[in-house]
């Protein structure tokens, strides 16, 4: 039972890792087709797109042999569990990797008030946290995780920044609508990704520390004392 179980854990990690490499990628292409304004490369990242749902269903399909077969404990179950919401987040981050490059291929190029925006520390930023998130998964660290939730709170401003930024912009021109709405999409949707990747950070530090943070991190991190539980 243990060899097998140790069996399907291999399994599982390699797909979840595949599974981060294929994510990954897919937001730096959206991000380069941005940048370059790249239509074909922005088509790419769509029809990639395909890849990541079918290692969704191989990763769930992996889960959920191991709970029928073996009787997980401990780090392996934390391990397990972790690894079906965490498959759940890089799943999402996928689309929306595709809803940026979506909105790049319905204006066909970036307004020439881009460069106005925080959309390119946005981008610089999410980036890092989603690589910082994987490596904490990859390598065990829950100190590089901490920092992943950290950073969270920098994305949110230049979110809140770009919202500022691009009403201004609409207001001083209708010709300008159009662009600054996609535009104000593809902030979301970054500040989306930077959010999923704190969800990855949040499960890594469950999985190696044994200690659930979502939703209360300052208080984990900062206070000596805990909850009551119910």
């Amino acid at each position: 039972m243990e060899r097998l179980l140790d069996e399907h854990l291999d399994k599982l990690k390699t797909r979840v890792i595949k599974m981060c490499s294929l994510v990954d990628e897919q937001v730096q292409l959206a991000s380069k087709a941005v940048d370059e304004d790249n239509l074909e490369l922005a088509k790419y990242v769509i029809e990639q797109d395909k890849k990541v749902d079918k290692f969704d269903l191989k990763i769930d399909k992996i889960c959920q042999k191991i709970f029928a077969l073996t009787q997980p404990v401990a780090m392996d179950l934390r391990l397990i569990m972790s690894s079906m919401t965490l498959n759940t987040d890089l799943e999402r981050i996928g689309d929306i990797a595709v809803n940026i490059v979506e909105n790049l291929l319905l204006i066909e190029k970036k307004p020439e008030f881009y460069n106005q925006t925080k959309l390119p520390e946005m981008f610089e930023n999410a980036k890092k946290m989603l690589k910082n998130a994987i490596d904490a998964y990859i390598n065990g660290n829950p100190e590089l995780a901490k920092s992943v939730i950290y950073d969270d709170a920098i994305v949110d401003k230049l979110n809140a920044e770009n919202h500022t930024i691009l009403k201004n912009v609409m207001k001083s021109s209708p010709d300008n609508i159009e662009g600054a709405v996609a535009l104000l999409v593809i902030s979301r949707e970054l500040e989306r990704i930077a959010d999923h990747a704190t969800n990855i950070a949040e499960d890594v530090f469950f999985i190696y520390e044994a200690q659930l943070i979502k939703h209360k991190y300052e208080k984990f991190f900062f206070e000596d004392s805990t909850e009551e539980e119910d």
